[in-house]
């Protein structure tokens, strides 16, 4: 997915999340609670080619998850590596400037 924000834009909402931040895991945390906070869920979506619905956002050792659920089935799968529908939903600017902040470090 290609953000439609310019560099400039992202710089800013990841300077938003982590403007009291003293090191790399606050930011890291200061940043899922702006995607938690402000990612529209649930949301429909495919993964690998299945229809899923994104129901919430998670905090795990491996990162920031989205929680997928078909049926009665559930999978968490990296926030960086979910397939955003188009349009993306409300908030999905906070996974992007979670990426550039991911590849800065």
């Amino acid at each position: 997915m290609s953000s439609s924000l310019s560099d400039a834009e992202l710089d800013a909402l990841v300077a938003e999340a982590v403007v009291d931040c003293y090191d790399e895991h606050e930011q890291f945390s200061g940043l899922f609670i702006m995607i938690q906070d402000n990612l529209a869920a649930p949301f429909d979506t495919e993964v690998l080619g299945v229809p899923v619905v994104v129901r919430k956002v998670d905090l795990r050792s491996s990162g920031i998850v989205a929680i997928c659920h078909r049926g009665r089935l559930r999978q968490a799968i990296g926030i960086l590596d979910l397939p955003l529908p188009d349009p993306a939903p409300d908030g999905a600017q906070w996974i992007e400037a979670y990426r550039r902040w991911a590849g800065a470090r």
